[in-house]
């Protein structure tokens, strides 16, 4: 029933592959409706607080308008939440009503991966959100917030945003209800594994050289204990 489809950060990326996802994601949720797809909207991020695409920005709209309300779960970073509903994040507060605008197309799982809010325990931390909607049957609501900071790591990986998606899809399967403990064992395996990759990258390159893209290859197979039960290192606050 867990299914993660890997929107590649490819030029060639068009439209009619997203309209081709959508299909199979409906096909597939007619058949099992117990499927759970995550979508991870990639579309562009932000660099020294300049947002920017890079993929054709003919595909926002198909990503607005038919992919993100098949999606249970979407994982943007806070410069595709802000595409996606038009709508500037300033503060937490324009967070938590941009995930709410994001609930409304469709999705009952929103976490905002990465955003360039301040965090309260500081500089070297990175601020993730995350908001959890559901209507049960006999029409009571359930709503769950929360903020995870989390160290920033000097480096520049790949794969961290497929990494995210698939041990959220994971946790919230093993968590349901639960998204503070989702995201608690989501990120706390996400710094193991790249602490574990920057200190191997490190040794790699030698003293006083910098780790080039190869060095800093994810080291996943070494972390498979980490991902599997990781130890609990970054705590989520209830919003």
């Amino acid at each position: 029933t867990l299914h993660s489809i890997n929107m590649l950060e490819e030029k060639n990326l068009d439209t009619s592959f997203l309209a081709m996802v959508v299909d199979i994601v409906q096909e597939l949720k007619q058949q099992n409706s117990n499927l759970v797809y995550v979508c991870d909207p990639v579309m562009g991020d932000k660099w020294n607080g300049e947002g920017s695409m890079y993929v054709p920005k003919d595909l926002l709209p198909v990503y607005r308008d038919k992919v993100v309300p098949v999606a249970d779960i979407i994982t943007p970073n806070q410069f595709e939440a802000e595409l996606l509903t038009g709508r500037k994040i300033y503060t937490e507060k324009d967070a938590l009503e941009v995930m709410d605008m994001l609930h409304a197309m469709g999705p009952e799982t929103v976490v905002i991966t990465s955003s360039d809010l301040q965090a309260p325990l500081g500089n070297d931390y990175l601020i993730a959100l995350g908001s959890y909607r559901k209507t049960n049957a006999d029409g009571t609501k359930i709503t769950q917030r929360i903020r995870v900071e989390s160290p920033k790591v000097d480096a520049v990986f790949v794969g961290t945003g497929d990494l995210f998606a698939a041990m959220l899809l994971a946790w919230t399967h093993k968590h349901p209800n639960n998204l503070k403990v989702a995201c608690e064992k989501t990120v706390s395996a996400m710094q193991h594994v790249l602490q574990r990759t920057i200190k191997s990258a490190k040794a790699q390159a030698g003293e006083g050289n910098k780790p080039n893209s190869a060095n800093l290859e994810l080291r996943m197979v070494q972390s498979k204990k980490d991902i599997e039960n990781p130890e609990i290192i970054v705590k989520a606050t209830v919003l």
